[in-house]
């Protein structure tokens, strides 16, 4: 019982670590307009997500849920904690190599390929169904509408403000954006936070520490705590791709983005409880707003390198998994 409980405390300690690079690597999904555009400090716009993050990690436990017996059935013994292991070890490998070279990556997408890619290497079961429903398809759909939404509504506000004065209009969106990175912030500690929880919670029923797939309070505060903390320290690199690279946002460009973005983030895990990308939904947004002053405004290239980051995130992570799953057992883990 011994060993189980130091897998499991490893386990737990691992997955607080994966929170804490997912929050210094997605820190920028929720800042980097606002900090573009200066209606935000980067010292202040840091707390600000802080927090939120915190606060959102509180709200909700159905993308948790959905994370801990939605797509995987790891193989009984010993072997279940590996997986969740190696699951999680290849998510941060990924989260460490796309944050390094820039590239707004999807952490959600990381962990759901870690587990497939461990599971798979230990021969347990893939809920494929569930991961068609609940991460593939609302990973095409979720920048979709993010893009489609994004250049709706900035059209929208643009024609609703066409005669107003546009100094006033900068400084009074600048105003709002503090309101707008505040709620997108939020959703993504509600979105992001859980999947830390969902892969603690795996571990404690794989390990017969508990039968059923709730999620105890000291789980919920802890990797709340962890992505937090990690939100604060930054993601400076990713933060230039997002808020200048892709599109020169402005406060009301930028305020649009992250309205639309959150509300996407609110939907999908309120609603259909699916584990969907921070990173996905708010690079989107940005692009359709800024497809709006022209399409030669948004710089597609760049846009292209971060598709591509998307499609080799859940292969990727799964490979690292599946390796670190086979160095583990044969190390006797």
């Amino acid at each position: 019982m011994m060993g189980t409980a130091a897998a499991v405390a490893g386990v737990v300690l691992l997955t607080l670590f994966f929170d804490y690079t997912n929050g210094f690597h997605d820190a920028s999904n929720a800042i980097a307009s606002a900090v573009s555009t200066r209606a935000l400090s980067l010292r202040g716009a840091l707390i600000l997500a802080g927090v939120m993050n915190l606060l959102g990690a509180l709200l909700s436990t159905g993308v948790a849920v959905t994370v801990a017996k939605g797509l995987i059935d790891p193989p009984k013994g010993t072997a279940a904690l590996s997986v969740v292991f190696a699951a999680v070890l290849g998510a941060i490998v990924w989260n460490l190599i796309t944050w390094y070279f820039g590239l707004p990556s999807s952490s959600s997408h990381a962990l759901v390929g870690g587990l497939v890619g461990a599971a798979l290497a230990s021969a347990g079961t893939v809920h494929w169904g569930g991961v068609v429903e609940k991460v593939l398809v609302p990973m095409v759909l979720s920048p979709v509408v993010g893009l489609v939404l994004g250049y709706a509504a900035m059209v929208s506000v643009l024609w609703a403000l066409r005669r107003r004065n546009q100094h006033r209009v900068g400084h009074t969106f600048r105003r709002l954006q503090v309101v707008s990175a505040a709620s997108l912030a939020l959703g993504h500690g509600l979105q992001d936070a859980q999947k830390g929880m969902g892969i603690i919670v795996l571990a404690l029923v794989a390990s017969g520490y508990q039968q059923l797939y709730t999620v105890p309070i000291w789980v919920t505060l802890l990797c709340a705590a962890a992505l937090g903390l990690g939100t604060y320290s930054g993601g400076l690199r990713i933060m230039r791709t997002l808020g200048r690279r892709v599109f020169p946002l402005d406060p009301p460009h930028g305020f649009v983005a992250e309205a639309v973005g959150s509300s996407v983030l609110y939907l999908t895990a309120f609603v259909f409880a699916a584990p969907v990308s921070t990173t996905h939904v708010i690079t989107s947004a940005v692009m359709g707003v800024g497809a709006t002053r022209r399409l030669s405004a948004v710089r597609w290239g760049v846009a292209r390198d971060i598709v591509l980051g998307w499609l080799l995130t859940f292969p990727a992570a799964g490979v690292v998994a599946a390796l670190a799953y086979g160095i583990t057992r044969l190390a006797g883990g």
